[in-house]
């Protein structure tokens, strides 16, 4: 006996008991707006038949997977992922496509008395009565996330294609026109291939990705994901639609689809899982075609506290203090990438208090901070750094922050706007604190100005860090604790280090990134050295001296503490 996908017509549906506690742990977890959940319940009056939940996800006011876990807790019912279910479906089980793919439900094991379902929406009790009559046994239900569920009905059922292959089969094969705009716009508004784009950002978005890297070359169109830091290479479309959904993230962005030849740079604001995201959007010409790259943003979690970015309770007073003074340069040094930028929106977040006028210049601006006036760089109309500098130092504010020290003329005026009574906090990208200084030395500030206006320089660099639920300790090889003077750090006999161990939560085994970090304070016999244009090392072994930590020893520190990994350390550092 078959089960078809005819479902009898019903009045509006208010909200069950189930549903309204389910969206309560939504809203008190972070995962829904109270506005998002008046916008869904006026759709809801509009969609009868939609249950409550499944119109969250479907408008992308909340994610699938956190609808799951909400629906899981409430119900108290399982939850089973994808990837821990059967290879084939039970056998004993037939049930029809067309009422699998409408409900969203999936057959994945028997016994002689019991059906295990996979079910996105446990509120629906029609599909597990309905399977209750045609198989005559009773129903387990188990909750999972709708797309996966969609994938493994397709696993069983169908060609075995993945959610990208179904939408892969329809898209257009004519690659004939990709010289011709027009063609090309035609292209990237089919439904196939904003179906793909979209498919590609929201994968990104559940793994937690940093950035989406799409590479055309010669025989295959290669997609990658940066999560945590690491790249990693994930299903991508045929090289035949790169030239599509290329043109369809540059018609997001809001740049020229004509022009092919030059680099561009735009923006997407868009909502994906329940996340208000903003993409910054990279494109250059490569021998292949044009590469992308779109680095994520997602605003509603980033978290300006210090603690939370990695710095210790031994190390906030240093920053703090320097932090605190009416009136110099505070500098952030990292290569591209090294959460230089969200460490002063952070040091911003602690400064903004209604007695102290913020203004800053960035290129773009990441974080709106409510009560600070931030002002987006356009050089294409001549408002750069230096442009911008010039006009709000007589907006009288008592804190800038500059979004990079890019050229002299800048460095300049920041020296200037400190000089005259205000604190002003910027990046450089250098390898380490005490490089920043001879970099400004390089590119032509005064000794004597440097002296008189760099009050700190902090250097940091981004560490994965271990699953603070799932890691495992071992005892450090004693060739390692000699090697890396483990040692000096600890208090602990044997020397005892941690390493990832991957879990259903994450496969790698680490949970976001932490930073490690170095501090240099500008004392009187560092401005000697300074005037005497000593050499980085020189610099840096007097600021040991002095008292500051290395980011290589603030991260063997780390690692001896359990936040991240010895290989993460030195794979950042490249210390030996």
């Amino acid at each position: 006996m078959s089960v078809t996908a005819n479902k009898p017509a019903s009045k509006v549906r208010p909200a069950t008991v189930d549903e309204t506690r389910v969206v309560a742990v939504l809203i008190d977890r972070g995962r829904l707006k109270d506005a998002d959940l008046v916008r869904a319940r006026r759709v809801h009056e509009e969609n009868p038949d939609d249950s409550l939940l499944s119109l969250l996800t479907r408008l992308g006011l909340a994610s699938e997977r956190d609808v799951a876990e909400a629906s899981a807790g409430v119900l108290e019912l399982p939850l089973l992922s994808a990837k821990d279910c059967p290879e084939t479906p039970p056998a004993g089980v037939h049930l029809s496509l067309r009422f699998l793919k409408h409900f969203h439900v999936v057959p994945v094991g028997e016994d002689d008395d019991h059906v295990d379902m996979l079910v996105a929406d446990p509120n629906d009790v029609y599909p597990v009565h309905a399977v209750h009559m045609a198989t005559e046994k009773a129903v387990r239900v188990h909750i999972g996330v709708r797309s996966e569920i969609d994938d493994l009905i397709e696993r069983y059922y169908g060609q075995g294609r993945s959610a990208m292959g179904t939408i892969v089969e329809n898209l257009s094969e004519d690659g004939s026109g990709e010289d011709d705009v027009e063609h090309l716009r035609d292209l990237a508004s089919e439904a196939p291939v904003i179906r793909l784009v979209n498919l590609l950002m929201q994968r990104a978005v559940e793994a937690r990705a940093s950035d989406i890297h799409i590479e055309p070359f010669e025989n295959r169109l290669k997609v990658r994901y940066r999560i945590d830091g690491v790249l990693q290479e994930v299903e991508s479309p045929p090289s035949s639609s790169a030239a599509a959904v290329i043109s369809r993230v540059k018609i997001m962005s809001k740049l020229n689809i004509a022009e092919r030849r030059l680099p561009q740079d735009g923006r997407i604001l868009l909502r994906v899982q329940g996340k208000e995201l903003d993409l910054r959007v990279s494109t250059v010409p490569t021998a292949y075609g044009e590469s992308v790259v779109m680095r994520i943003l997602d605003r509603e979690n980033v978290s300006l506290d210090f603690h939370a970015l990695g710095f210790t309770d031994a190390f906030l007073p240093r920053f703090i203090k320097v932090l605190s003074q009416p009136h110099g340069i505070l500098l952030v040094t990292g290569p591209t990438g090294s959460g230089k930028t969200t460490t002063l929106y952070t040091a911003l977040e602690k400064l903004n208090t209604p007695a102290v006028k913020i203004i800053t210049v960035e290129d773009p601006v990441e974080y709106q901070i409510e009560g600070v006036n931030q002002i987006q760089v356009k050089s294409q109309i001549g408002l750069d750094f230096a442009g911008a500098l010039r006009s709000i130092v007589r907006q009288d504010p008592d804190v800038i922050m500059i979004g990079e020290m890019r050229d002299l003329e800048t460095a300049k005026i920041a020296i200037q706007s400190a000089l005259t009574g205000h604190l002003v906090l910027s990046t450089l990208h250098t390898n380490n604190a005490a490089g920043a200084i001879t970099r400004m030395l390089d590119m032509g500030v005064d000794d004597y100005l440097l002296c008189s206006t760099i009050n700190g320089v902090l250097a940091q660099r981004l560490v994965r860090r271990l699953d603070p639920e799932v890691n495992e300790k071992y005892i450090a090889l004693p060739e390692l604790v000699k090697e890396h003077h483990l040692e000096k750090f600890t208090d602990k006999r044997p020397v005892e280090l941690y390493r990832p161990k991957p879990s259903e939560r994450t496969l790698t085994g680490y949970m976001g990134r932490s930073t490690i970090m170095e501090f240099l304070v500008t004392s009187e016999p560092i401005r000697r050295l300074v005037m005497q244009h000593a050499d980085t090392s020189m610099i840096e072994n007097l600021a040991k001296e002095e008292g500051m930590r290395t980011m290589y020893e603030d991260g063997l520190v780390k690692s001896l503490q359990g936040f991240t990994t010895i290989e993460e350390v030195l794979r950042v550092t490249q210390e030996t």
